[in-house]
């Protein structure tokens, strides 16, 4: 290599060109861009519905409900369960959770494909296992613990109690007189709420590729967040014996498929792995959960590592790593786009430079590693990411590679055709390329930041009948990413207007800690509702404009992905770019006040209702 210089740095210390890997990161991506952007995938609804059915539990028929709780929690992942275990520990005993699952766990009760495991360390993800006495088994759970400790969170704090599955909230309607919503779902019930949490989660919804042609498949089909272990026999760990004569096709290389892959390609006869784009995958390096060390876990160990683990991810000072993975290692490359969070102290075009020799450092380390482990030159050249660290979220696995090495897997890059070309009744097309097929497995994800709000299939209509579309049609207003102005004791847990982490159970337990505090809080001073004052929520507005990060640069360079819907989504200040380290202290200093932001006492209005405001009691 010439000793051409730089303003990087000298080509022979650097043992790379800078500017040629950011012309070969731009070629790739060209190569991946679509026009139709996020248009390239259908949902899975209608003709498609079937796809979104629950496989695990019988639905039972059950009389609509006509009557009334303190607090409807909408959602039974952790955010909802967090929320519904700190309100119990704050007194509240008439709370009503729903979901549309058949049980408790979110994510964790919908996904139960092969291989499926947590990829942050259990021992900070899995939340209250102080209060429940128990330690995870693996340093990354397998899904099925995850699930587990879900429903034992429930059964510990009494939620099971009033709770009701299989429904899904079809309005909410503020009623003015009772000071209370009415809640219409699709089981018939009109029951009404106090208040209502809505935690309905963002990876619930499953997405399918609009392939050409996929309603003419006859072959088998499903999508991985609905496993169909009827047909392929086995269970998480494996052991599909029903794939031992077929030849498989799977749909994805993101995180579900770097999980699903390695078992199915023991168990099928053939499997071709449909790649767009590869992931990034370094090592995981899971364990059993050492004995000793879970023994000598004192008193507050818990709530330590998660706050360490945090502040290493949001750039804050700490003595050491109590963690020490592939997320602590870099996480430096995931601040601009994770938590917001930046190094502030160095000029913003020098802690560029800086952050971008590093990715590339870390990027060809990883690239390094698939030409360790995948035998043949070919195939190892198509696994090899070509982008920033961050344009997707990282992959971990010590199997996924590996398995590319088997002479019954065949990976079909995809990249130069936009993805799958069409499909026939008996095989998947690339190009001029036909693959017969006796099942395709849809490991293509989730519509990611779309809950029921957001997307309108779940209507809210607030004071005078407007609904939170319509005050949100410019975006989200909210104060802290709580609560709106116009719609009274309503709370949502999200990232929008909030913090955001890796660790988003993390940012869910925060958040769930803050809406029981501030609940109990009316409880004790006798608020008549919640509901943060116009000049509070435009001021919260403001601040996440001011202080955001624009990260816009960096996700036009990415290739396409749900971090830049794919490649053609303009950056938008989401979440408190401070950091959710910064954003706790901020809630915590808030909480210590009188909180007059939101409590509205009894029988006042808030400064700018005016009387011509009509009851939407009638849309009921």
């Amino acid at each position: 290599m010439t000793e051409r210089t730089t303003a990087d740095a000298p080509l022979a210390d650097l043992g790379f060109d800078p500017d040629a890997l950011r012309e070969k990161y731009r070629s790739e991506r060209d190569r991946r861009i679509r026009p139709e952007g996020l248009g390239q995938y259908v949902r899975a609804a209608g003709e498609f519905g079937y796809y979104a059915k629950d496989p695990y539990t019988p639905r039972t028929e059950r009389q609509p409900l006509t009557d009334r709780v303190d607090v409807l929690v909408v959602g039974g992942g952790f955010g909802g369960l967090l929320t519904g275990a700190r309100l119990r520990e704050a007194g509240f005993e008439s709370v009503r959770m729903m979901d549309e699952a058949g049980d408790f766990g979110g994510t964790w009760y919908w996904n139960r494909y092969p291989g499926i495991q947590c990829d942050v360390e259990s021992y900070v993800y899995l939340p209250l296992l102080e209060e429940t006495g128990y330690v995870p088994r693996w340093r990354y759970a397998p899904g099925e613990e995850i699930r587990q400790h879900a429903v034992r969170i429930a059964e510990q704090y009494g939620l099971y109690r009033d709770a009701v599955f299989h429904t899904r909230v079809t309005e909410l309607t503020w009623d003015e007189r009772s000071a209370e919503w009415q809640v219409r779902t699709d089981r018939g019930d009109a029951m009404r709420a106090r208040y209502v949490v809505v935690s309905s989660g963002t990876l619930t919804q499953p997405k399918l590729p609009g392939i050409p042609g996929i309603e003419d498949f006859r072959g088998h089909t499903f999508h991985t967040s609905r496993w169909d272990y009827g047909y392929t026999g086995g269970s998480a760990d494996g052991g599909m014996t029903g794939l031992a004569d077929k030849r498989v096709a799977v749909v994805g290389t993101g995180a579900t498929g770097l999980q699903a892959v390695p078992h199915l390609a023991r168990d099928a006869a053939h499997l071709y792995v449909m790649q767009r784009t590869p992931s990034s995958v370094d090592v995981r390096d899971n364990r059993p959960t050492d004995p000793e060390w879970a023994a000598s876990l004192r008193p507050g160990w818990q709530k330590e590592r998660m706050e360490n683990f945090l502040a290493i991810l949001a750039g804050e000072e700490v003595e050491r790593d109590l963690v020490q993975d592939g997320w602590t290692a870099t996480a430096r490359l995931q601040r601009m786009m994770i938590t917001g969070a930046v190094d502030t102290s160095l000029d913003p075009a020098e802690r560029e430079r800086l952050d971008e020799l590093a990715d590339f450092a870390t990027m060809n380390r990883i690239r390094a590693r698939v030409d360790e482990v995948v035998d043949d030159p070919a195939t190892a050249e198509a696994l090899k990411p070509w982008y920033r660290y961050m344009c997707k979220r990282p992959g971990f696995s010590d199997t996924y590679l590996q398995a590319y090495n088997r002479p019954n897997v065949s990976l079909v890059d995809t990249a130069d055709h936009g993805g799958i070309t069409r499909m026939t009744a008996n095989a998947v097309v690339v190009g001029e390329d036909e693959y017969a097929v006796d099942c395709v497995i849809f490991a293509t994800g989730f519509e990611v930041g779309v809950s029921g709000v957001v997307s309108g299939t779940l209507p809210v209509y607030g004071r005078g009948g407007r609904t939170l579309l319509e005050a949100w049609g410019r975006g989200p207003r909210t104060l802290h990413g709580f609560y709106s102005h116009g719609f009274p004791n309503l709370f949502h847990l999200a990232a929008l207007q909030n913090a955001n982490s890796v660790n988003f159970v993390h940012i869910l337990s925060e958040q769930a800690d803050h809406i029981a505090a501030v609940l109990a809080r009316a409880h004790e001073t006798g608020a008549h509702h919640v509901e943060p004052a116009r000049e509070a929520e435009q001021g919260w507005c403001d601040t996440i404009v001011e202080t955001a990060v624009d990260n816009s640069a960096f996700l036009a360079e990415c290739t396409p992905g749900y971090y830049n819907g794919e490649g053609t989504r303009r950056a938008t200040p989401r979440s408190y770019s401070p950091g959710p380290v910064a954003f706790h202290r901020l809630l915590a200093e808030w909480r210590a006040g009188d909180m007059n932001d939101v409590l509205v006492g009894a029988g006042a209005a808030t400064a700018d209702t005016t009387a011509d405001e009509t009851s939407a009691e009638g849309r009921a």
